[in-house]
């Protein structure tokens, strides 16, 4: 049976058991990823092809070696993801929609079939994420929607390159297509904490052997002050959710809350403002995020991918770098019950498979 046939009859059993909200819901889900699956062109036959344009046959030639090297040194899956091309006219392929109560950290969840619960919806409609967004809005929620520039389907069909995987540079290209083939050798339902810092650990170790593979020295160097800024800005927002989870889950009333809460964000900007200024030497790629509404969703986005890697890049150490053992000890981590994952993985001490 065909992945793109499997992926259908999946779809036909969550219409039968979905109501008409959820039938339309799916139906745009399936309906994108398929349009993007069958206007995909081989990769190999777009370099061949003088047509492409040479900008487009390098970028494609690079993204050959890139999953070359994903098999062959990170021992991530030898299969048909990525080896085609879809240029979808966009700067995003997805959008997906975060929301938490206006006083809690606690993000919402969505449950669906084969992946479990996850922290967020998407949509290959960016109206129908911001029109979806607003209705949680109006009822009271804190809601966030981040344009997403890849995905994966587990390996349940071949997930294409597309143009918005390039759109942010060589080093971005090979991040995320070590990221997402991650999620095909560890995935755990409903867990998108462990699933999310585990492919962000291969994704980070993953990109720099990849650049001492090129000997590129200056965007190995570019790529680790880009670490290090986003470790800096991991310790801001991890100390800013602290200090919220405090008010809300402290005394006084919810008016009180919102104004305590609203001067801990004051209070956040002001913090990035002082890094950017001591240590960054003026750097301002954040600036962006700072810039714009900051909620509880926002910063629910931040602790979902990043919170468990450093115990998994801890781990890989542990395994001495070797991917294949290191993706053993994971399996059998994930194996765990939700209650004894996180303990286990923080605590590991060997690499034990």
């Amino acid at each position: 049976m065909s992945p793109t046939i499997r992926v259908f009859l999946t779809a036909v059993l969550l219409f039968a058991l979905a109501g008409c909200e959820s039938i339309s819901y799916y139906s745009q889900s399936l309906g994108g990823h398929l349009s993007l699956v069958n206007a995909g062109r081989p990769v190999d036959r777009l370099i061949d092809d003088p047509e492409s344009g040479p900008d487009l046959r390098a970028q494609l030639g690079e993204a050959r070696a890139i999953r070359a090297f994903a098999s062959e040194r990170l021992a991530l899956p030898d299969n048909r993801s990525y080896r085609s091309y879809v240029d979808t006219g966009r700067e995003y392929v997805t959008w997906a929609v975060f929301a938490t109560p206006e006083l809690s950290l606690e993000v919402r969840t969505w449950c669906f079939p084969v992946v479990g619960c996850v922290p967020y919806r998407g949509y290959f409609s960016r109206e129908e994420a911001f029109e979806y967004a607003q209705g949680l809005a109006d009822q009271g929620d804190d809601v966030y929607v981040a344009g997403i520039p890849a995905y994966s389907t587990l390996g349940w069909t071949s997930d294409p390159l597309l143009n918005t995987m390039f759109l942010r540079g060589e080093t971005y290209l090979a991040s995320v297509i070590f990221h997402e083939l991650s999620h095909q050798v560890v995935y755990v339902q409903g867990d998108s904490a462990f699933n999310e810092a585990f492919a962000v650990s291969v994704e980070d170790s993953g990109t720099v052997l990849w650049l001492e593979h090129k000997g590129d020295t200056a965007a190995l160097r570019r790529y680790r002050l880009s670490q290090q800024r986003n470790a800096d800005f991991q310790a801001l927002i991890a100390e800013t959710r602290e200090e919220l989870h405090r008010i809300y889950t402290g005394g006084g009333s919810d008016a009180d809350k919102r104004a305590r809460k609203a001067a801990a964000i004051e209070r956040l900007r002001a913090r990035y403002r002082r890094l950017k200024a001591r240590k960054w030497g003026g750097y301002n790629g954040y600036d962006a995020w700072f810039n714009d509404p900051i909620n509880n969703a926002k910063l629910a986005t931040i602790a979902v991918y990043n919170e468990l890697e450093p115990a998994f890049s801890r781990l890989l150490e542990l395994c001495d770098g070797d991917y294949q053992r290191y993706y053993g000890a994971v399996e059998r981590i994930a194996r765990l019950g939700s209650d004894r994952r996180v303990q286990a993985l923080e605590r590991a001490t060997r690499c034990e498979r």
